[in-house]
Protein backbone atom coordinates (compact mmCIF):
# COMPACT_ATOMS: atom_id res chain seq x y z
CA UNK A 1 0.00 0.00 0.00
CA UNK A 2 1.03 3.55 -0.86
CA UNK A 3 -0.33 6.87 0.18
CA UNK A 4 0.11 9.19 -3.03
CA UNK A 5 0.41 12.87 -2.04
CA UNK A 6 0.11 15.18 -5.29
CA UNK A 7 0.80 19.01 -5.41
CA UNK A 8 -1.12 19.55 -2.48
CA UNK A 9 -2.15 23.76 -2.30
CA UNK A 10 -3.17 25.32 1.02
CA UNK A 11 -3.44 28.93 1.18
CA UNK A 12 -5.15 31.25 4.22
CA UNK A 13 -6.07 34.34 2.99
CA UNK A 14 -2.55 35.61 1.15
CA UNK A 15 -0.10 33.20 3.05
CA UNK A 16 0.79 30.11 0.95
CA UNK A 17 1.67 27.20 3.23
CA UNK A 18 1.34 24.39 1.13
CA UNK A 19 2.62 25.16 -2.66
CA UNK A 20 2.71 21.66 -4.81
CA UNK A 21 3.46 19.36 -1.51
CA UNK A 22 4.02 15.96 -2.75
CA UNK A 23 5.72 12.68 -1.65
CA UNK A 24 4.78 9.08 -1.45
CA UNK A 25 4.75 7.28 1.49
CA UNK A 26 4.69 3.21 1.56
CA UNK A 27 3.67 0.76 4.48
CA UNK A 28 6.15 -0.64 6.28
CA UNK A 29 7.94 2.51 7.40
CA UNK A 30 7.69 5.45 9.88
CA UNK A 31 8.31 8.96 8.42
CA UNK A 32 9.53 11.32 10.39
CA UNK A 33 8.27 14.93 8.83
CA UNK A 34 10.75 17.60 10.31
CA UNK A 35 9.75 21.20 9.96
CA UNK A 36 10.35 24.69 11.66
CA UNK A 37 7.41 25.67 13.57
CA UNK A 38 4.96 27.08 11.60
CA UNK A 39 6.27 24.92 8.00
CA UNK A 40 2.77 23.51 8.14
CA UNK A 41 3.44 20.21 9.12
CA UNK A 42 -0.38 20.14 10.85
CA UNK A 43 -1.71 22.10 8.08
CA UNK A 44 -0.97 19.37 6.02
CA UNK A 45 -2.17 16.79 8.22
CA UNK A 46 -5.59 18.61 8.25
CA UNK A 47 -5.72 18.38 4.83
CA UNK A 48 -4.93 14.35 4.53
CA UNK A 49 -7.75 14.21 7.65
CA UNK A 50 -9.85 16.24 5.07
CA UNK A 51 -10.44 18.28 8.46
CA UNK A 52 -9.35 21.25 5.43
CA UNK A 53 -10.47 21.57 2.20
CA UNK A 54 -7.17 21.81 -0.23
CA UNK A 55 -6.82 24.68 -2.76
CA UNK A 56 -5.23 22.41 -5.16
CA UNK A 57 -3.40 18.46 -5.58
CA UNK A 58 -4.57 15.19 -4.63
CA UNK A 59 -4.44 12.39 -2.40
CA UNK A 60 -4.87 8.80 -2.75
CA UNK A 61 -4.48 4.90 -2.06
CA UNK A 62 -2.55 2.80 -4.54
CA UNK A 63 -3.36 -1.04 -2.82
CA UNK A 64 -2.52 -3.84 -4.88
CA UNK A 65 -2.15 -1.97 -8.15
CA UNK A 66 -5.13 -0.12 -8.23
CA UNK A 67 -5.85 3.89 -7.17
CA UNK A 68 -8.79 4.00 -4.83
CA UNK A 69 -9.96 7.31 -2.96
CA UNK A 70 -8.79 8.01 0.91
CA UNK A 71 -11.92 6.60 3.01
CA UNK A 72 -12.76 8.09 6.74
CA UNK A 73 -11.66 4.25 7.88
CA UNK A 74 -8.36 4.68 6.37
CA UNK A 75 -6.57 7.48 8.57
CA UNK A 76 -6.38 7.68 12.46
CA UNK A 77 -5.35 11.27 13.41
CA UNK A 78 -3.24 11.70 16.96
CA UNK A 79 -3.35 15.18 17.45
CA UNK A 80 -1.14 17.18 19.45
CA UNK A 81 -3.30 18.81 21.96
CA UNK A 82 -5.51 15.53 22.92
CA UNK A 83 -9.34 15.65 22.75
CA UNK A 84 -11.27 13.14 24.78
CA UNK A 85 -14.83 13.18 26.11
CA UNK A 86 -13.98 14.33 29.77
CA UNK A 87 -17.15 13.95 31.10
CA UNK A 88 -16.35 9.64 30.57
CA UNK A 89 -13.99 7.79 32.67
CA UNK A 90 -11.62 5.76 30.86
CA UNK A 91 -13.27 2.72 30.64
CA UNK A 92 -16.66 4.21 29.60
CA UNK A 93 -14.51 5.90 26.74
CA UNK A 94 -13.38 2.76 25.38
CA UNK A 95 -16.78 0.85 25.98
CA UNK A 96 -18.36 3.64 23.67
CA UNK A 97 -15.54 3.82 20.93
CA UNK A 98 -15.63 -0.24 20.78
CA UNK A 99 -19.27 -0.04 20.20
CA UNK A 100 -19.62 2.72 17.03
CA UNK A 101 -17.06 0.99 15.57
CA UNK A 102 -17.50 -2.83 16.12
CA UNK A 103 -18.64 -3.42 12.95
CA UNK A 104 -15.42 -2.45 11.46
CA UNK A 105 -13.31 -4.15 13.46
CA UNK A 106 -11.72 -7.31 13.60
CA UNK A 107 -9.97 -9.24 16.50
CA UNK A 108 -11.97 -7.12 19.51
CA UNK A 109 -10.52 -7.45 22.81
CA UNK A 110 -11.47 -7.03 26.60
CA UNK A 111 -11.39 -3.26 27.42
CA UNK A 112 -9.50 -4.49 30.19
CA UNK A 113 -6.75 -6.42 27.88
CA UNK A 114 -6.97 -2.60 25.66
CA UNK A 115 -5.36 -1.14 28.80
CA UNK A 116 -2.79 -3.37 29.30
CA UNK A 117 -1.48 -2.99 25.69
CA UNK A 118 -1.66 0.53 26.34
CA UNK A 119 0.28 0.31 30.21
CA UNK A 120 -2.92 2.15 31.84
CA UNK A 121 -2.72 1.46 35.05
CA UNK A 122 -5.64 -0.87 37.22
CA UNK A 123 -6.21 2.60 38.96
CA UNK A 124 -6.71 4.95 36.03
CA UNK A 125 -9.05 2.93 34.10
CA UNK A 126 -12.12 4.10 35.70
CA UNK A 127 -11.22 8.01 36.55
CA UNK A 128 -13.09 10.54 34.48
CA UNK A 129 -10.79 11.51 31.94
CA UNK A 130 -10.94 15.60 33.16
CA UNK A 131 -8.60 13.87 35.45
CA UNK A 132 -6.13 12.49 33.23
CA UNK A 133 -2.83 14.24 33.10
CA UNK A 134 -1.83 15.65 29.45
CA UNK A 135 0.11 12.22 28.82
CA UNK A 136 -2.60 10.37 29.90
CA UNK A 137 -5.04 11.74 27.45
CA UNK A 138 -2.38 11.43 24.79
CA UNK A 139 -2.55 7.61 25.33
CA UNK A 140 -6.14 7.47 25.26
CA UNK A 141 -5.91 9.32 21.84
CA UNK A 142 -3.60 6.90 20.66
CA UNK A 143 -5.07 4.34 22.32
CA UNK A 144 -8.74 4.40 20.29
CA UNK A 145 -6.60 4.63 16.82
CA UNK A 146 -4.71 1.72 17.55
CA UNK A 147 -8.14 -0.25 18.15
CA UNK A 148 -9.07 1.43 15.38
CA UNK A 149 -6.51 0.17 13.26
CA UNK A 150 -6.07 2.09 10.44
CA UNK A 151 -4.13 2.02 7.78
CA UNK A 152 -2.59 5.42 8.16
CA UNK A 153 -1.76 6.80 11.10
CA UNK A 154 -1.00 10.63 11.03
CA UNK A 155 0.97 11.64 14.23
CA UNK A 156 1.35 15.12 15.50
CA UNK A 157 3.66 15.60 17.78
CA UNK A 158 2.41 11.87 19.57
CA UNK A 159 5.61 12.16 21.93
CA UNK A 160 6.24 15.39 23.27
CA UNK A 161 3.47 15.42 26.46
CA UNK A 162 5.07 11.74 27.71
CA UNK A 163 8.24 10.77 30.41
CA UNK A 164 10.98 9.40 29.23
CA UNK A 165 9.82 5.87 30.40
CA UNK A 166 6.36 6.13 28.69
CA UNK A 167 8.12 8.02 25.50
CA UNK A 168 10.09 4.99 25.04
CA UNK A 169 7.03 2.89 25.08
CA UNK A 170 5.59 4.12 22.93
CA UNK A 171 8.45 4.19 20.29
CA UNK A 172 8.39 0.42 20.84
CA UNK A 173 4.74 0.08 19.85
CA UNK A 174 5.30 2.19 16.91
CA UNK A 175 8.05 -0.08 15.74
CA UNK A 176 6.07 -3.09 16.57
CA UNK A 177 3.04 -2.06 14.54
CA UNK A 178 4.75 -0.24 11.53
CA UNK A 179 4.71 -3.49 9.17
CA UNK A 180 1.23 -2.91 8.64
CA UNK A 181 0.47 0.96 8.58
CA UNK A 182 1.77 3.73 6.66
CA UNK A 183 2.98 6.13 9.65
CA UNK A 184 3.74 9.61 9.54
CA UNK A 185 5.34 11.35 12.63
CA UNK A 186 5.45 15.27 12.58
CA UNK A 187 7.99 16.64 15.21
CA UNK A 188 9.94 19.56 15.08
CA UNK A 189 12.60 17.65 17.81
CA UNK A 190 15.23 16.34 15.13
CA UNK A 191 16.85 13.74 17.29
CA UNK A 192 13.54 12.10 18.48
CA UNK A 193 13.20 11.87 14.45
CA UNK A 194 16.56 10.10 13.76
CA UNK A 195 15.67 7.58 16.53
CA UNK A 196 12.60 6.46 15.43
CA UNK A 197 11.89 6.48 11.90
CA UNK A 198 13.24 5.08 8.63
CA UNK A 199 12.97 7.91 6.31
CA UNK A 200 13.13 12.03 7.07
CA UNK A 201 10.76 14.24 5.15
CA UNK A 202 11.28 18.02 5.30
CA UNK A 203 8.21 20.20 4.60
CA UNK A 204 10.03 23.19 4.18
CA UNK A 205 8.43 26.52 2.37
CA UNK A 206 5.41 24.09 1.17
CA UNK A 207 7.58 21.86 -0.29
CA UNK A 208 7.82 17.89 0.82
CA UNK A 209 11.64 16.77 0.33
CA UNK A 210 13.02 13.31 1.47
CA UNK A 211 16.57 14.16 2.96
CA UNK A 212 18.67 10.72 2.40
CA UNK A 213 21.28 9.35 4.77
CA UNK A 214 23.37 7.65 1.77
CA UNK A 215 26.72 6.79 3.78
CA UNK A 216 26.68 10.44 5.88
CA UNK A 217 27.82 9.88 9.87
CA UNK A 218 25.07 11.08 12.16
CA UNK A 219 26.81 14.76 12.22
CA UNK A 220 26.78 14.86 8.83
CA UNK A 221 22.93 13.93 8.34
CA UNK A 222 22.03 15.84 11.02
CA UNK A 223 23.72 18.79 9.49
CA UNK A 224 22.23 18.21 6.04
CA UNK A 225 18.97 18.33 7.66
CA UNK A 226 19.52 21.66 9.19
CA UNK A 227 20.98 22.92 6.01
CA UNK A 228 17.29 21.84 4.31
CA UNK A 229 15.75 22.94 6.75
CA UNK A 230 17.18 26.62 6.69
CA UNK A 231 16.45 26.26 2.67
CA UNK A 232 20.71 26.09 2.11
CA UNK A 233 21.41 23.82 -1.28
CA UNK A 234 23.63 20.67 -0.29
CA UNK A 235 25.89 19.47 -2.33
Amino acid sequence: MKLIVQDIQKSFNSKEVLRGASFTFEKGKIYGLLGRNGAGKTTLFNCLNEDLKIDGGSFSIEENGQIRSIESNDIGYVLSLPVVPEFLTGREFLKFFIEINQNRMQDVRSIDEYFDFMKIDSEDRDRLLKDYSHGMKNKMQMLVNFIANPAILLLDEPLTSFDVVVADEMKQLLRRIKEDHIIIFSTHIMELALDLCDEIVILNEGILEEIKKENLDQTAFKDKIIAALRGEEND
